[in-house]
């Protein structure tokens, strides 16, 4: 009877290490994935990896730019489902990208339908557009990769290999720039224009000492898609010798002067940073300027922005300060603006920010490494045609001895040997000369499989002529190919020819403008200072109006606004809120003109907050800085502050500190009042004196004025003079506040019943 083997139990290994130690190198692996897998480009070709990806997949789908476009979907599922596992947005956000002219130097990708437009518009769906690859991606990155001029890797799951780099022959980094978040470090290069970049790769070529102020002379510096004007060119040297720095660049304004001696001031290009969700966010700004009173002088301002190019027209009144509203807009919005440098890329294997001679240099190098693998792969290629070239011009020599040794054998083995080696037992031939001739060939295994091979109607004269002529070339390719590749003036003259077809091909002219130019100067308007009335419904809605049109309205605007006091146009407006804060407003933020005007709501010209914050006071400045307040919460906490430590340049101030769950009810302006009346919600009221209120800085808590039992709160805060009628009802009770008896603080009031 069999025996049944025993499981020999397993021995287990517990390693202990540092927690600290395998998070640490587990974040630095997964830094590193990030780093060079997905969002930094390679120096060599500029390309990230999903860029790659993509264009080698488009290129292995024949999705050729002389051939019908295919949808979006299809390529991206394919790159996704064979390259790229990180999900399909990705992928189509990456093709999209390489579409958009308004982004790239030069655009990669050929989209068909809708790719988004400059100002911000998405693009839509994937199963929506087409796309193809342009001539320029095609043919100058993707055309030699059958001739082994770049390494292969497997794929992710190993079931197909994809390049490690393409073979980019013109510099894809410095003609279409990059941007790119990884971790601990960003990428952010400008794009450049192909003829200057490519002129400034020769002249390193042609002297690799060459310093970087030369090659800027050549390449003067960035050249947007979107034009504009760099007014920093002194600045451009230190950027390109360091690789990090901040390119200043304004929009094209120019002045139009239409019917009736209208001038206008039209945008015709826009700094590159402005593209997008930027260009509405431009529009709103100078809204927000009019709404400010910042200027007077525009009239009326439109988006006429089309296919043909940006147009964006801002019409002037008469009389208008041209110069000065052309300053304001480059001080105070994005019609200039600043682009940061940092040229970050993979280089060696890790990544390293670049100056620009390191970029090239790395670039010519990696031309040179393409160059002589495509042209060691082309000789290998001519030395295998010539081989079999001769073998065909000799056998037609002996081409009866051939075919009496084909018609003797009794295989395809037997002919074959005869051929390579000469053996010719087994083989029948019609005479001893023959054979003897027979034993006697000699050729190599290409050549004797071309033989046999061969068809008959090679033997024609014309076709032979073909031949030799065809071999007399192969002789000349392979003594070029020899001279490129040991001479190393021959290959960079051949690269530089290359050089050339592209920028003949491709090049166009330069669109931005590099200059140093004077910062603007833009003198503000001086505001006229007066009294105007601060206005706020009882929804938040604020505005201000000038002082006789309040006395002409008094009425209605006392029934309609139940916040109101004069204050001056210059000053600001404090509002104290149940958190505990005090947001200052500049009344000249607020609207001013007319009655009927519907204002706008405080939130907007504050950090106020109306869906987690209630208004409890409101005041100007102005007095708020000449008297003290007196600070009261739901939890009977109190104190004064002095006005004047509510006066600074913050926006947001915290006004007091509260206890948890504490609200702040009560901000009143101290004068001569006397007394201090509480009353809680169980209608439990307290009077005291108010100098049992301590003075306190606006940081701190305050102290407590009542002793609330369970869950009672304050609810209302009644200030008293010496003679006072204030009268409330309880219940069904008038309470005259100056009858009540006049207790401590910190005490528990007493109950009233209506």
């Amino acid at each position: 009877m069999a025996r049944k083997a025993v499981k020999e139990p397993i021995e287990e290994t517990i390693i202990k290490t540092e927690y600290s130690e395998v998070m640490q190198k587990s974040y630095i692996d997964y830094a590193m994935s990030v780093i060079i897998s997905r969002a930094l480009p390679d120096v060599r070709d500029g390309l990230k990896p999903v860029q790659r990806r993509t264009l080698y997949d488009m290129y292995e789908l024949n999705n050729r730019y002389d051939r019908p476009h295919l949808k979006s979907a299809r390529i991206v599922g394919d790159t996704m489902g064979k390259y790229h596992p990180h999900g399909d947005s990705s992928i189509y956000d990456c093709l999209v990208v390489m579409s958009q002219e308004f982004k790239k130097g030069m655009a990669l990708v050929d989209g068909h339908g809708n790719f988004g437009s400059i100002e911000g518009d998405g693009a839509a769906a994937m199963r929506y557009t087409e796309a193809r690859l342009c001539r320029i991606s095609q043919e100058e990155m993707l055309s030699d990769l059958d001739k082994d001029v770049v390494d292969f890797m497997p794929n992710y799951d190993e079931t197909g290999k994809e390049p490690v780099v393409l073979p980019a022959k013109f510099p894809n980094l410095l003609v279409n720039g990059s941007e790119g978040i990884a971790v601990g470090m960003a990428t952010s290069m400008p794009p450049h224009n192909l003829c200057e970049v490519i002129d400034a790769e020769k002249a390193f070529m042609k002297n690799s000492n060459i310093t970087t102020e030369e090659l800027l002379e050549i390449m003067p510096g960035p050249d947007f898609p979107t034009g504009g004007i760099v007014t920093n060119k002194d600045e451009l040297l230190e950027i390109y010798e360091t690789g990090t720095g901040k390119i200043k660049i304004r929009g094209k304004v120019e002045i139009e002067v239409g019917k009736g001696g209208k001038t206008s001031l039209v945008v015709t290009e826009i700094p590159y940073p402005m593209i997008g969700a930027n260009i509405a966010k431009f529009l709103l700004d100078i809204v927000a300027l009019i709404d400010a009173k910042k200027t007077n002088d525009i009239a009326d301002i439109s988006n006429q922005s089309s296919k043909e190019g940006i147009r964006i027209v801002i019409e002037l009144k008469k009389d208008a300060d041209v110069e000065n509203v052309r300053n304001m807009l480059l001080k105070k919005t994005r019609l200039e603006d600043t682009f940061g440098v940092n040229m970050l890329a993979i280089c060696d294997g890790r990544p390293e920010v670049l100056g620009l001679r390191a970029i090239i240099s790395h670039h010519v190098k990696f031309l040179r490494e393409l160059a002589t693998r495509k042209y060691k792969t082309l000789l290998q290629r001519e030395l295998d045609k010539k081989e079999i070239q001769e073998g065909l011009i000799k056998a037609v020599d002996v081409i009866d001895v051939i075919i009496e040794i084909l018609r003797g054998s009794k295989d395809v083995k037997m002919a074959k040997a005869c051929l390579m080696e000469g053996t010719t037992s087994g083989i029948k031939f019609k005479s001893r000369i023959t054979e003897k001739v027979a034993s006697q060939l000699r050729f190599t295994e290409r050549q004797a499989s071309a033989i046999l091979e061969m068809r008959l109607y090679k033997l024609i004269g014309l076709e032979m002529e073909a031949l030799i002529a065809e071999h007399e070339k192969t002789l000349k390719d392979i003594a070029e190919y020899k001279e490129i590749l040991t001479k190393s003036s021959k290959m960079d003259s051949v690269i530089m020819k290359e050089l050339d077809a592209i920028k003949k091909m491709y090049g166009r002219s330069r669109r931005t403008v590099i200059e140093n130019s004077d910062e603007a100067v833009y003198e503000e308007k001086k505001i006229e200072e007066m009294d105007v009335v601060f206005l706020m419904d009882r929804f938040g809605y604020a505005k201000t109006v000038d002082v006789p049109t309040f006395e002409r309205n008094r009425d209605t605007i006392e029934a309609e606004f139940p916040t109101r006091f004069t204050t001056l146009n210059t000053s600001r407006i404090c509002v104290f809120t149940n958190r505990g804060v005090m947001h200052s407003i500049k009344v000249s933020d607020l609207p001013f003109g007319k009655l009927r005007d519907k204002g706008i709501p405080i939130d907007n010209v504050s950090n106020f907050n109306s869906a987690d914050e209630t208004i409890v006071y409101v005041l100007p400045m102005t007095e708020l800085v000449m008297q003290k307040l007196m600070f009261g919460t739901k939890k009977g906490m109190f104190k004064q502050v002095y006005g004047t430590e509510f006066d600074v340049i913050k926006r947001t101030v915290a006004a007091t500190s509260l206890l948890d769950g504490d609200e702040l009810i009560n901000v009143f302006p101290v004068t001569d009042q006397k007394y201090v009346v509480l009353q809680t919600e169980f209608d439990i009221f307290l009077k005291f004196q108010l100098d049992e209120i301590p003075e306190k800085k606006k940081g701190a808590i305050g102290v407590r004025a009542i002793k609330l039992t369970g869950a009672d709160k304050v609810e209302h805060v009644y200030y008293l003079f010496e003679e006072d009628d204030t009268m409330v009802k309880v219940g069904n009770r008038d309470v005259l506040l100056s009858r009540l008896r006049t207790a401590g603080r910190d005490t528990k009031g007493s109950k009233l019943r209506g």
